[in-house]
C-alpha cells in the first residue's frame, strides 16, 4: 500500500508538472493563428493584416519608383554659362587702324598688322550687376553670357571707336558655384565652367565617396527642391548624370539600411542591405532560409509601418501612430508556388521585421519532449515500486 501511495503521489506530481510545463512551453514568437487573430480582436483596426499577393506587391512597388534626375533636374539643352555678381572679368578691345580711342595711332602702315589690343584692368561685377567700360559707361553683365556683354560694349562704342571688336573673359568665377558635402573625401565649393560640369564631376572633384558605391545615395538640392538617387544607378545610367546649375548642393549620403529577421529561420539577425534595396526573397536567403524542421511555410510575416495612403486597408477605421503611419503585417503563404514570384517583387524597407512562425507540429514536438522528460522518470519509479 505504501508503495502504491508513493506511486500515486508521483503520478499526481508528474501531471501537475506536465500541466505547468505545457502552459510555459518556450516559443520564439506568436503563432500564425495568433497574428491572424489580431484582426478579429477588439483592437481590430489598430493593426492591419494584409495578404501579400501579386496585386499588393505591384501596388507597393509602383510607389517606390525613383524620381530620376533626367526627369526632374534636366533642362533639355545645356544652359550657357553667364556672368554673375562677384565674378572677376577682363575686357579686351580691338580697334581697326588707325585706332585712336584706346590704342595709340600708328602712322607706319607696315606696323598696322602688329597693332596690339587694349586690355582693361580686371574688375569685379558689382552688386548692381554692372561693370564700367571707358566711353561706354556702366554695362549690364550679371545674368548675361560673355558674348552678350561684349556685343553690348561694342554697340556702345560704335561711333567712338574704329570698328571695335570686344572679348570678355571671366577670370574668377565667384557666382556660379556648386557645393559638395556629405560622405565625400573633401567637402568643396566647385566653380562651374562653360564645359558644363555634371553630378559625377562634382563628386570626383571632392575626391570621391568614402563608403562603397552600393551603400551611397546622391542628393541634389536645387532651390527649394531636392532629388536623390543611388550612386550605382547614377553611374550605370549616363542620362542621370545631369548638368549642374550655380547654387546646387550635391550631397553624398551613406545611410545604413537594415532589417531584422526572427523566428524559424537559419539565422536570426539584423541584416544590412544596399541603398538600391533588396526583395523579401533576398532577405530570407540572407537569413539562411526557413528551417525545415520548424518553419510554417504559410506563416511568413513582414511587420512594417506604412503611409496611410499606401493601400486600401481592410480594417476600418484605420488607426495611425502619432507620426501618421499605419502598423501593418503582411502575410505570405509559401505553400503557393506563385508566392515565390511575389517575394521577388516585394521590396524591403528600412527597419522592417521579417518573422517566420513555428509550425504546429514543431510545437507538438516540444510538447512531447516535455511529456517524455516528465513521464519517463515517473514510469521508472512506478516500475521500481512494483
Amino acid at each position: 500500500m505504501i508503495r502504491r501511495a508513493v506511486a500515486a503521489r508521483a503520478a499526481l506530481a508528474a501531471m501537475t508538472a506536465l500541466l505547468t510545463a505545457c502552459a510555459g512551453l518556450p516559443k520564439s514568437g506568436p503563432s500564425a493563428d495568433a497574428i491572424e487573430g489580431v484582426q478579429r480582436s477588439p483592437q481590430a483596426g489598430l493593426i492591419q493584416v494584409v495578404e501579400l499577393d501579386d496585386r499588393v506587391a505591384r501596388e507597393l512597388m509602383s510607389q517606390r519608383t525613383h524620381r530620376l534626375f533626367s526627369e526632374t533636374l534636366a533642362d533639355g539643352a545645356d544652359k550657357p554659362q553667364t556672368v554673375g555678381r562677384g565674378d572677376s572679368v577682363e575686357v579686351t578691345i580691338w580697334e581697326s587702324p588707325p585706332a585712336t580711342l584706346f590704342a595709340p595711332s600708328i602712322s607706319d602702315p607696315r606696323a598696322l598688322a602688329s597693332a596690339g589690343a587694349t586690355t582693361l584692368p580686371a574688375q569685379v561685377v558689382g552688386s548692381d550687376g554692372t561693370i564700367a567700360v571707358p566711353f561706354a559707361g556702366r554695362i549690364r553683365a550679371a545674368g548675361l553670357t560673355t558674348q552678350a556683354v561684349g556685343d553690348d560694349i561694342a554697340a556702345r562704342l560704335r561711333g567712338k571707336a574704329n570698328r571695335p571688336e570686344i572679348l570678355v573673359r571671366v577670370l574668377q568665377n565667384a557666382s556660379s558655384m556648386v557645393t559638395v558635402v556629405g560622405d565625400v573625401n573633401a567637402s568643396i565649393r566647385m566653380p562651374l565652367t562653360s564645359g558644363g560640369e555634371r553630378v559625377l564631376d562634382a563628386i570626383a572633384a571632392a575626391g570621391g565617396v568614402r563608403q562603397p558605391i552600393n551603400k551611397t545615395t546622391v542628393q541634389v538640392t536645387r532651390g527649394e527642391r531636392f532629388e536623390s538617387l543611388p550612386l550605382d544607378l547614377l553611374i550605370r545610367d549616363p542620362r542621370q548624370n545631369v548638368p549642374l546649375h550655380g547654387g546646387d548642393v550635391v550631397s553624398a549620403i551613406s545611410q545604413p539600411l537594415s532589417l531584422t529577421v526572427l523566428g524559424a529561420t537559419g539565422r536570426q539577425d539584423e541584416i544590412n542591405f544596399e541603398v538600391q534595396g533588396i526583395s523579401l526573397a533576398q532577405a530570407l536567403a540572407r537569413s539562411g532560409g526557413l528551417l525545415d524542421n520548424r518553419a510554417q511555410p504559410e506563416g511568413v510575416f513582414v511587420f512594417r509601418f506604412e503611409r496611410q495612403t499606401a493601400l486600401a486597408w481592410p480594417q476600418q477605421p484605420v488607426s495611425t501612430t502619432p507620426d501618421g503611419k499605419v502598423p501593418v503585417v503582411y502575410r505570405l503563404d509559401l505553400r503557393d508556388p506563385k508566392s515565390f514570384f511575389v517575394m521577388q517583387n516585394f521590396e524591403m524597407s528600412h527597419k522592417d521585421i521579417v518573422y517566420v512562425s513555428n509550425a504546429p507540429v514543431a510545437e507538438l514536438q516540444k510538447f512531447l519532449n516535455v511529456v517524455f522528460s516528465i513521464t519517463y522518470p515517473v514510469l521508472n519509479l512506478i516500475n521500481a515500486t512494483n
